[in-house]
C-alpha cells in the first residue's frame, strides 16, 4: 500500500506531500497520523529551515474521507484519538520550529481548508476553491478556525462562511490577506519552493523568534479554540442526527 504522505526533502527544505490523489487526498485517520509524524520528523531535523505542504494531484485536500469507516462511525475512544491528532496537525504547522509554506491547488475543503489558513504562507493556484462544509453534515470544524478566521476575514463573513458553507477562491484568499500570491496551477509548487528556500536560508533562531513573538499575541487564543472545538466535533460524532446526514452521502 503506498503511503498518505511522502516527504521529499530538497536541501534545506522538505515538501511533505498528502498522498491520495484519486480520493482528492481527503483525510482519514490513517492518513492525518502520518501527517503528524512526517512533520514531527520534519521539525525535530536540524538540516531543514521550511516546509512546503502540497497535495499529490489535482487539490489540495479535499476535506474528511466522509465514507470511512474509521472516523466518523468508530468507537468513541477511537473518534477522541482522531481528533485530538488532527488538532495536533494544526499545533505542528503553526507552533512548530519551521515556517510552512502551504502550496495549494484545487480543491481545499473542511480540514483541508483549515490547514491553509494554519500556513505562515499560502502559495494558490488559480483553481484553489474551498468551503467548510462542518455544518451541513452535524458535524464541527477543527484546525482552531473558529478563532483563526474571524480574525482573518472579520466576524460577520467567518459566519457566511461557517455556517452557510459559502465557497471561497483563490481571488478571495489573495484579498483577504490569506495567500501571498496567486500563480497558474503547474507553477505552485515552483513558487512555494522558492518562498520556502528563502525563509530556509535565513537565520533559522531569528525566523523562530519572530515566529514565536507573532504567535504569542493569539497563542492562548488558539489552545482554546482546540480544547473547544475537540470537545464540539466528539459531541456532534455522536449526535444522532450526524450518521442519519452522512448515512445520505453513501454511494
Amino acid at each position: 500500500m503506498d503511503p498518505l504522505v511522502i516527504t521529499e526533502q530538497h536541501d534545506h527544505v522538505v515538501v511533505v506531500r498528502l498522498n491520495r490523489p484519486k480520493k482528492l487526498n481527503a483525510i482519514t485517520p490513517a492518513l492525518v497520523e502520518q501527517l503528524c509524524q512526517a512533520l514531527e520528523r520534519a521539525h525535530a531535523d536540524d538540516s531543514l529551515g521550511a516546509i512546503v505542504l502540497a497535495g499529490a494531484g489535482s487539490s489540495f485536500c479535499a476535506g474528511d474521507d466522509l465514507h470511512d469507516s474509521t472516523a466518523h462511525t468508530a468507537a468513541p475512544s477511537a473518534q477522541q484519538d482522531f481528533v485530538e491528532r488532527l488538532q495536533d496537525v494544526t499545533r505542528l504547522l503553526m507552533f512548530g520550529r519551521l515556517p510552512v509554506v502551504a502550496a495549494v491547488r484545487g480543491w481545499a475543503v473542511g480540514g483541508g481548508l483549515e490547514w491553509v489558513f494554519n500556513a505562515d504562507f499560502v502559495v494558490a493556484g488559480e483553481t484553489a476553491r474551498g468551503f467548510f462544509p462542518e455544518m451541513s453534515l452535524g458535524l464541527f470544524p477543527t484546525g482552531a478556525i473558529t478563532s483563526i478566521l474571524p480574525r482573518t476575514v472579520g466576524a460577520a463573513r467567518a459566519r457566511q462562511l461557517l455556517m452557510l458553507g459559502e465557497r471561497i477562491d483563490a481571488t478571495q484568499l489573495l484579498d483577504w490577506g490569506v495567500a501571498c500570491s496567486v500563480v497558474a496551477d503547474d507553477e505552485v509548487e515552483q513558487h512555494a519552493m522558492v518562498l520556502a528556500t528563502t525563509l530556509a536560508g535565513l537565520p533559522t533562531r531569528s525566523i523562530r523568534a519572530l515566529r514565536s513573538a507573532l504567535q504569542d499575541l493569539t497563542r492562548d487564543d488558539i489552545d482554546q479554540a482546540l480544547m473547544r472545538e475537540t470537545s464540539a466535533t466528539i459531541e456532534a460524532f455522536v449526535d444522532p442526527e450526524t450518521p442519519a446526514r452522512l448515512a445520505r452521502l453513501a454511494p
